[in-house]
This record gives C-alpha cells, sequence and structure tokens, in this order.
C-alpha cells in the first residue's frame, strides 16, 4: 500500500472504532494514528488466526474491516491500561 492508502485507511479506520469505542472521534491526526496502528495489529491477528495471507491489500473493504476491527483492539488495551 502508498502512503496516501495507509492515511486514508487510518482516516475512516480510526474514525469509526472512535464512534464504537468513545462515541466521538479523535482528530484527524488521531483517526489516522489510531487507524494506521489498528491497521498493522489487525493485519498481524488476521495472518496469525486466521491464516489470511494478505489481509492490508489496498483500499478495499477487507483492508478497511481489519484495520477497523484492530484499532478497536487498541483502543481496548488502552482503555484498559488507563484504568
Amino acid at each position: 500500500m502508498g502512503l496516501f492508502t495507509w492515511i486514508v485507511v487510518g482516516a475512516i479506520a480510526g474514525w469509526l472504532a472512535g464512534k464504537v469505542m468513545k462515541g466521538r472521534g479523535f482528530g484527524l491526526l488521531g483517526n489516522i494514528v489510531i487507524g494506521v496502528i489498528g491497521a498493522l495489529v489487525g493485519g498481524w491477528l488476521a495472518g496469525l488466526l486466521l491464516n489470511i495471507s494478505n489481509p492490508i491489500s489496498g483500499f478495499n473493504f477487507q483492508t478497511i474491516l481489519v484495520a477497523f476491527l484492530g484499532s478497536i483492539i487498541v483502543l481496548y488495551i488502552a482503555k484498559l491500561i488507563r484504568k
């Protein structure tokens, strides 16, 4: 994936995860950071648990879904650590 695709996917996934976990977003930069980290975590977990060879493969539904689910996991872990 190119840099622009990572930014767009990260922004979408971070915004969606922010809506689900907190009820609001984190701002554009925060959404991108959460989404990109979520994409890395989600891609790693999808490869490890579901044996998907290339879960992050460009701007498509699968990539956004994997990044979104990974972002939720990242936010959930961050919420546990903060307590």
